[in-house]
């Protein structure tokens, strides 16, 4: 019998994923204008972007970048170990570990990477590594890769995360979660977790990708929101490149965990280090997030403006007081139905459908940023009236506004 031919099995996949109206299609931005987009013919408004506090073109991250990239040239040129670590990158490192309340901090190229590096260093065969349902695919992969052994609890649920725990009384044990959830925009009930971890002895980790920068009084980020140091949550993961409009992720914590991703995290290990003029220009954006608190503030305004619209139009909005704000529709096909509607009408909304969401909670995932404007919300409302969604879910998908 002859071998499966891959690339045939891999075409054979895609097929399949076309005829169930799940197949991913790569789109094309010309130009960029705060919220505004340009792809071909198209100026569209978007409202799909990470960008939440509009500073991916703001002048000073700009200048900042461009005057590194002329004094330092483009690329870093080597690993961080072996000469590509540069002063840029140090004196980023250092702001982040001061914003977070941290003792130290390493950049790595993304947040992908930087979950693959924390968990196959700290993790190996015979420990557990227990996950919410909802984390994002990189700390699941993460685990898998380590060889721990992964046990997931549902969603948000602390009581199923304790029996986790407590199934393995004797392995070293990690918990894992996502701080702001990607597609559903709500924050993990970390206060109970961190003291479910101290009542186990696990050590507690958080990607805070989408809360960094947006959640806290100083918009340090969802542990901050909820009052949470080091002590409690050694292990704290953010990005760079949503909040702060750059690119990139750090790690962190303790100078021991820090030292130790130095030598065991084979991601940063063997990575060609991020360009110095992009450390520039997120050390820049860190002290701009840092200042200009209104763009927090007017973020918050918008939230509260399009769930307030939302209601009044019974809308099928899932709970979030985030910039995420997920319109929940139940199935694929409308889900992409309501994307390619509100296209028609200039406005940019993603249909997010399995396998990224689970089967029947396929929903446009909106996300609002500072860049918009009160009349931008309210044309997304309008245009969101006249497509008539307020019975498109039946499932129980989660409670609406």
């Amino acid at each position: 019998m002859p071998r499966p031919d891959l690339l045939q099995r891999l075409a054979t996949h895609t097929v399949e994923r076309e005829h169930a109206q799940l197949r991913r299609r790569l789109r094309t931005i010309d130009h960029v204008d705060g919220p505004w987009l340009h792809s071909g013919s198209q100026r569209l408004l978007s409202f799909c972007s990470n960008d939440y506090l509009g500073l991916a073109q703001h002048p000073q991250l700009v200048a900042a970048l461009t005057r590194a990239a002329r004094e330092e040239g483009v690329g870093s040129t080597s690993a961080h170990l072996i000469c590509g670590h540069r002063s840029a990158h140090a004196e980023l490192e250092e702001a982040l570990a001061v914003w977070t309340g941290r003792e130290r901090a390493l950049l790595f190229s993304t947040g992908y990477m930087a979950n693959l590096g924390v968990l196959q260093a700290l993790l190996a065969r015979g420990d557990v590594c227990v996950q919410d349902k909802l984390n994002h695919a990189c700390l699941l992969d993460g685990a898998q890769l380590s060889g721990a052994e992964l046990k997931r609890y549902p969603h948000a649920d602390v009581t199923a995360a304790a029996r986790q725990l407590a199934s393995h009384p004797t392995a070293a044990a990690l918990l894992a979660t996502d701080g702001v959830f990607s597609m559903d925009g709500d924050v993990a009930p970390l206060r109970e977790l961190a003291s479910l971890c101290a009542l186990e002895g696990a050590t507690l980790m958080v990607d805070d990708a989408h809360g960094f920068g947006v959640l806290g009084d100083d918009g340090a980020g969802s542990l901050s929101a909820a009052q949470l140091g080091q002590h409690e949550v050694p292990l704290l993961m953010a990005t760079l490149g949503k909040a702060l409009g750059c690119s990139g992720a750090f790690v962190a914590g303790p100078d021991a965990l820090i030292e130790g991703l130095i030598q065991f995290a084979r991601p940063y290990i063997y990575t060609t280090a991020m360009p110095p003029a992009l450390a520039a220009a997120a050390l820049e954006a860190v002290q701009v997030a840092r200042s200009e608190t209104w763009r927090r503030d007017k973020l918050a305004g918008l939230i509260a403006r399009f769930r307030h619209g939302a209601a009044e139009l019974g809308l099928p909005l899932a709970h979030s007081a985030s910039a995420i704000q997920p319109l929940l529709l139940g199935s694929a096909d409308t889900a992409l139905g309501a994307a390619q509607a509100l296209e028609r009408q200039g406005l940019l909304v993603t249909a997010i459908r399995p396998p990224t969401v689970p089967a029947g909670q396929a929903r446009l995932r909106i996300t609002l940023s500072a860049a918009h404007e009160e009349a931008h919300v309210d044309r997304l409302l309008g245009a969101l009236e006249t497509l008539r969604l307020s019975d498109a879910s039946q499932a129980p998908l989660g409670n609406p506004v």
